[in-house]
């Protein structure tokens, strides 16, 4: 299910006009730093395709295609009696959440739209019937505690991808969502944007009018979805959207198209079908892409069924035929999805159309993976071999930035930045960008500890409670048989973040010691009680065990100033996210850095420099198997938790090294203890798993790796 998240909710009075100004804000959810939203699920697509041959309900740039025409004077006080009555009405409920209303009296709606030429603005009204109407007045009020309204729009609509600006509304909050790198969107605020609410009985009216400015052009598409929310006084929250996908507050890809157009113009109804170009069971694409030819600003992307056939209502006109992506994914393997010759085809006004067979090449790319990893036998060539790894992993899937460092016989051998830290800004990467580490945080912490435990400040073996009472877990006596080896470990019973139980109150998975459970909420509880016992903040200790002793410089915790100018932006699905700076050090997540400077940490754990041997051979000795859960790939070769460390054992030896994943940013660094050659890698992508996960087989492993 999909849990569409938000920096907050729009105010609006009942039968008022809301023209107000509204201060930005930002949120970003982190699956590592956020312990309050870690509950938050992907969303399980509700794939329905509607086609009504002149109501326009169609699947288009995520599965929704409305047409605004032009409106008379429309005065925005929640009163819809000056809309035209031939005004289409669109069914909110294409993409409903999991929780479900039990009929339509509970929750329905439909919504309408047309635009006005002489001030610039789209105008959008949505009548809701809902016989339970909820509004929060508390101090902790949330999207998701009473009934509401979003929007997201996508003025500029670019093929390139361009930021969306979100208003809420609700009635008793109100924010903005912006994409800060977006000319329109980073601009958004209550200037442009009315909204009056009325309600009649279980009726309730939301009237619209956002001003788009040049964006609003007839012939021309934007991006626009919504969520309409329904919080009921059983405690029951569900929401409707009208196109599928999530983050629809920041994804341009999650937005439905409107294509404006003039009074009384006739749309063209074209079919056609996807297809490999050899007979092939492999799944094909789900959306095609149309471009305008005569007017590239007008473009929508239609859903294809499991046969590849798919149909639309367009504006006339010539049109060309691509996918959304160069590179096409299925069932592991990736297809190149350019065509030797443009698909084009005319759509005529008020005629039927049956575009040309899409074709799609059957053969996969070539395997990059060789059956002898490069650095085994590295020569001048290699440096060549490795960048066009690099570069082809991030065409296939859309990785803007990374920053690649490997490491032979404890020094640094090869080390290059690739890429963009922002797909909008066109920013290269460079020696000096930072990336979130996500946890690879965690084993630069414990390394801290250990270093503290060797000299008697901490024992590793101690009751936390002993040292620190954590009043969060305090009910459960379980917890005070807690210890920071346990956190080490990932053996507290803590949840990866914090889950309340009925009561309100942190949960324990298990008796502490007993079990292995992946979690960061036990580094925080370590952190502090490093701080208590020291009497040093964090970054004091880090400095003092971490970054002085190696030279881990350019390596940071929480926001400074230098963060701010050289951190690289995080993308979900090459989409900028707004820039996010950690206020305070979580040692589970927080660390920025690059895989350079951050050589240093793996070259000192592969000399064993900082610790005593004894100590070494413990950090590096099986602590817990993983469940069985734990990948959805099996584990091919003997994989364990070691201390705050992944341990492999390969038949190139014994390995160490710890990935990261922070949603936009992942990352993943290995050493190689016998052959002394390591990596390090950091991406600013979601979509960098495939890269990660056989970067240590291109480099060392090959193809042979399970045998």
């Amino acid at each position: 299910m999909e849990f569409p998240v938000h920096v907050g909710n729009l105010l609006c009075s009942h039968a008022t006009i809301l023209r107000t100004e509204c201060p930005y804000l930002s949120t970003q959810i982190r699956l590592d730093l956020n312990p309050s939203n870690m509950s938050r699920s992907s969303f399980k697509l509700v794939c329905t395709l509607v086609l009504c041959l002149f109501c326009g309900q169609l699947f288009a740039h995520n599965g929704s295609i409305a047409y605004a025409y032009p409106l008379g004077k429309i005065k925005v006080d929640g009163d819809l009696s000056d809309w035209p009555k031939e005004t289409v009405k669109y069914k909110i409920a294409i993409h409903p959440s999991d929780t479900k209303p039990k009929n339509d009296a509970d929750f329905s709606g439909y919504f309408q739209l047309g635009y006005n030429l002489s001030n610039q603005s789209l105008y959008v009204a949505f009548t809701i019937t809902d016989d339970d109407f909820i509004e929060d007045t508390s101090r902790n009020v949330q999207w998701n505690t009473q009934d509401g309204l979003e929007l997201s729009i996508d003025a500029r609509h670019l093929l390139s991808g361009s930021g969306v600006a979100s208003f809420m509304c609700s009635n008793t909050l109100h924010t903005i969502n912006n994409a800060l790198n977006d000319p329109f969107a980073s601009k958004a605020n209550w200037d442009m944007m009315e909204v009056a609410v009325s309600r009649h009985g279980n009726t309730r009216i939301y009237e619209s009018r956002i001003q788009l400015g040049k964006e609003l052009a007839v012939g021309k598409s934007v991006g626009f979805d919504f969520h309409v929310y329904d919080k009921d006084s059983d405690g029951s929250f569900s929401w409707s959207a009208w196109g599928k996908g999530a983050a629809k507050y920041r994804n341009p890809n999650s937005l439905g198209d409107v294509i404006f157009l003039p009074a009384n113009e006739k749309l063209a109804a074209i079919s056609g079908n996807i297809n490999w170009n050899q007979p092939k069971t492999t799944k094909l694409p789900s959306l095609i892409r149309f471009i305008a030819l005569d007017n590239p600003k007008v473009w929508t992307t239609v859903e294809v069924d499991s046969l590849g056939n798919y149909s639309a209502l367009i504006p006339a006109g010539k049109y060309k035929l691509s996918l959304p992506d160069p590179y096409f994914k299925s069932e592991g393997n990736v297809y190149p999805t350019a065509q030797k010759e443009p698909v084009i085809f005319v759509a005529k006004a008020g005629q039927k159309t049956v575009a040309p067979i899409f074709g799609i090449a059957a053969t996969p790319v070539a395997d990059l993976v060789p059956e002898k990893g490069v650095l085994l036998d590295y020569n001048a060539a290699t440096p060549g071999q490795i960048d066009h790894f690099i570069e082809t992993y991030q065409d296939y899937y859309g990785i803007p930035g990374v920053s690649l460092a490997i490491i032979k016989d404890g020094k640094l051998l090869y080390h290059k930045t690739y890429g963009v830290t922002n797909t909008m800004t066109g920013e290269k990467v460079n020696d000096s960008t930072l990336f979130e580490a996500a946890s690879v945080t965690k084993p630069v912490f414990a390394f801290a500890v250990e270093r503290l435990a060797e000299r008697g400040v901490i024992d590793l073996d101690k009751p936390l409670y002993e040292y620190l009472p954590y009043p969060d877990i305090a009910y459960d006596e379980r917890y005070k048989l807690m210890t920071a080896r346990h956190v080490l470990t990932h053996r507290t019973g803590f949840p990866n973040w914090r889950t309340m139980n009925k009561d309100g109150k942190l949960d324990l998975k298990f008796t502490p010691g007993t079990a292995y459970n992946y979690s960061g909420e036990g580094f925080e509880y370590l952190k502090k009680v490093v701080e208590k016992i020291t009497g040093k903040k964090v970054e004091q200790v880090l400095q003092e065990e971490v970054i002085a002793p190696i030279g881990l410089y350019h390596t940071y915790f929480s926001k400074n100033d230098t963060l701010i100018r050289v951190a690289a932006t995080g993308h979900y699905d090459k989409v900028p996210c707004n820039k996010w700076m950690p206020e305070y050090p979580v040692m589970a997540s927080s660390m920025h850095t690059e895989a350079k400077i951050f050589t240093r940490f793996m070259c000192y754990l592969l000399e064993q420099k900082g610790l005593k041997p004894e100590t070494y051979n413990i950090i590096l000795s099986k602590h817990s198997d993983y469940p069985d859960d734990v990948s959805s790939q099996k584990l091919k070769v003997p994989t364990y938790m070691g201390m705050s460390l992944e341990i492999r054992e390969t038949r190139w030896g014994k390995t160490f090294g710890h990935g990261g994943n922070n949603g936009d940013f992942t990352c993943r660094f290995e050493v190689y203890k016998d052959l002394k050659i390591g990596y390090a890698i950091f991406t600013n992508s979601n979509t960098s798993g495939v890269l990660l996960e056989n970067l240590h087989k291109f480099l060392v492993e090959g193809k042979d790796e399970a045998q």
